[in-house]
């Protein structure tokens, strides 16, 4: 990313968000256009390609904290054209300014930007110099992609097939651009892959060297595969391992795994959103896994012991107290979902008593005797109560 490119893009725009925008309405739009806009949901579409390309970079700048603040800082301090002197200096007289001294030349003490200036772009280019270090190792980009899984497969952890598209360097040419393998330096820019310019006033701005894209290179005999810019498109499958206890929606970082590195850089880093699928018997709460279990009417009145079944294990008994009401939860301990250091959360129980629509006649002669024998009591004396003294 170049500082002329990191200036002059909207990323806003890009993802249709304000200013504004919240991180859940950042990280919402961007799912809703990383789907729209996927390569493996548009087989062959160039331009869906590199809309996903441009979602994704806007992503990587908006989705974190730290580097959205940087990019909204660096947008305020430059994006009217550059640096404007301030009041002073011996005679009132103009001087030359590269930015190249704000991204890593400049040192504290007087008259220096220590910290400052140079640590925002540092980190954002992920460079450590000045105006030439174009042509040094640079960082991967990182990947976003989602996988759905069953319950079950959240619960417990799962090894998924992963298939993602990132830049690469090119494998016909070697990431070189040649398809002879031999690139000559850029005589614009000497190898820099980057110009300077006047912006007015005395100052000068740095940007990507035209001629050869920023590369600081030219191709000769530009490659077939990726027109000279030694990158391309590559589409891989790896096998991703799933933390048991994933939940819903989570995020997960796997270090390493993303975009290849330029000119010896390190790999990016490849960030998988986990979608889970519903199970028609058990929900979740955190750690614990959640089941309703029918218990009859004598079961709740009089107590007694049931079985109720576990995920992907045998069924545990649990005790009925007498008198137990409808709605109650109990707890089956460790018998939950997994955790981090091993552990599992508990299995919660939720009581519901079945009245059965069909009775014989052996059945209604009980309950007849049972409407007799606790005639005196009244269960909605206590709502009527408290309905007069509210």
């Amino acid at each position: 990313m170049s500082t002329k490119d990191f200036v002059e893009k909207d990323y806003y725009k890009v993802l249709g968000v304000p200013k504004d925008a919240t991180d859940a309405e950042i990280k919402k739009a961007y799912r809703k256009l990383a789907r729209e806009n996927h390569p493996d949901a548009n087989k062959g579409d160039a331009k869906a390609e590199d809309r996903f390309k441009e979602i994704s970079e806007a992503h990587d700048v908006l989705g974190d904290p730290k580097r959205r603040k940087e990019y909204d800082e660096a947008r305020a301090l430059f994006g009217n054209g550059g640096f404007r002197p301030g009041p002073g200096g011996a005679g009132g007289g103009s001087f030359n300014f590269d930015l190249g001294d704000l991204f890593g030349g400049a040192q504290g003490g007087a008259g220096g930007f220590g910290g400052g200036l140079g640590d925002v772009f540092g980190g954002l280019f992920n460079r450590g110099g000045g105006a030439g270090t174009r042509t040094q190792p640079r960082r991967g980009q990182d990947v976003e992609s989602e996988v759905t899984l069953s319950f079950t497969e959240a619960v417990d952890g799962a090894t998924v097939p992963l298939r993602m598209s990132s830049q690469a360097p090119c494998k016909a040419c070697s990431g070189t651009g040649d398809k002879n393998g031999t690139p000559r330096v850029c005589p614009t820019c000497v190898g820099t892959g980057q110009v300077s310019r006047g912006a007015g006033g005395g100052f000068s701005l740095t940007d990507p060297c035209a001629d050869c894209k920023g590369r600081g290179l030219i191709a000769e005999h530009p490659c077939d595969v990726c027109k000279g810019s030694g990158r391309a498109t590559s589409a891989r499958t790896m096998q991703v391992r799933i933390p048991a206890g994933v939940s819903d929606g989570q995020r997960i970082r796997l270090r390493g795994k993303g975009a290849p590195g330029e000119r010896g850089g390190p790999n990016g880093d490849l960030y998988v959103v986990v979608h889970v699928g519903a199970h028609p018997v058990f929900g979740r709460k955190g750690d614990n896994l959640t089941v309703t279990v029918p218990v009859t009417f004598p079961e709740a009145a009089l107590g007694g012991e049931v079985k109720v079944p576990t995920l992907g294990g045998p069924p545990v008994t649990l005790k009925i107290p007498a008198g137990t009401p409808n709605g109650r939860t109990m707890r089956a301990r460790g018998k939950g979902a997994a955790r981090k250091d091993g552990t599992r959360g508990d299995l919660l129980v939720t009581i519901e008593v079945v009245v059965p629509k069909d009775l014989s006649d052996k059945a209604k002669d009980a309950l007849e005797s049972y409407r007799e024998a606790t005639a005196g009591e009244d269960p909605r004396s206590e709502l009527f109560q408290a309905a007069k003294g509210a």
